[in-house]
């Protein structure tokens, strides 16, 4: 069985990165990973669907265990990616995409270099502007801190494989799903397996 892959997909806020990975997982045979926080669960979120909502105790113990494919701590609540969880789903032969900061795609980046990262990035900084401002939730100081964070997350962009602007949705949608697609050509050790099994049929 081919072993699945997994996309690492990153980029500033306002970038479309989360619109992008839900059409992604519709359209395509790939799971949206689910990271665990200590947070409390909004009103129209699911325990395992949203995220595993754990306690501080029940995090750590993951943490200390080395179970996480990388986390952090956001305004006092913890957030990981929990490995066993994403680990299972690539043996089953599952693509697995993770939408996640760059803090945590760098960690990513190190604990499991196999996996594909993607650089999502807005067509333009006016563009960026207009839909942080669409909102409706952010004040003016606050849109032009997420501008200024945004430049500075733009200069990690050499650390991922690939990169795609998205100014329209549904090219955007697509242009990732052809990378997936791409991946799964290229010579690997799951084709040499396969070639193996060529020699054994003769």
């Amino acid at each position: 069985m081919y072993k699945g892959l997994l996309f690492v997909v990153s980029g500033p806020s306002g970038a479309g990165k989360g619109t992008i990975c839900k059409q992604l997982a519709k359209d395509s045979n790939i799971d949206l990973s689910v990271s665990m926080t200590t947070r409390d669960p909004r009103p129209f979120e699911k325990d395992g669907v949203s995220y595993y909502f754990v306690s501080e105790e029940e995090f750590f113990k993951v943490r200390d265990k080395g179970g996480f494919l990388e986390y952090a701590t956001v305004y006092g609540k913890h957030y990981g990616t929990p490995k066993d969880a994403v680990m299972k789903k690539l043996e089953m032969g599952r693509d697995v995409v993770l939408e996640i900061d760059i803090q945590g795609a760098l960690q990513i980046r190190k604990n499991y270099p196999a996996g594909i990262f993607i650089f999502i990035l807005p067509p333009s900084m006016s563009e960026l502007r207009k839909r942080i401002t669409g909102r409706g939730s952010e004040s003016e100081e606050s849109i032009n801190l997420r501008l200024g964070e945004a430049l500075k997350e733009v200069s990690y962009i050499d650390k991922y494989d690939y990169c795609v602007v998205n100014g329209d949705l549904s090219e955007a949608v697509s242009r990732v799903a052809a990378i997936v697609k791409a991946e799964h050509s290229r010579v690997s050790e799951s084709i040499y397996e396969l070639i193996e099994q060529y020699r054994k049929e003769l």
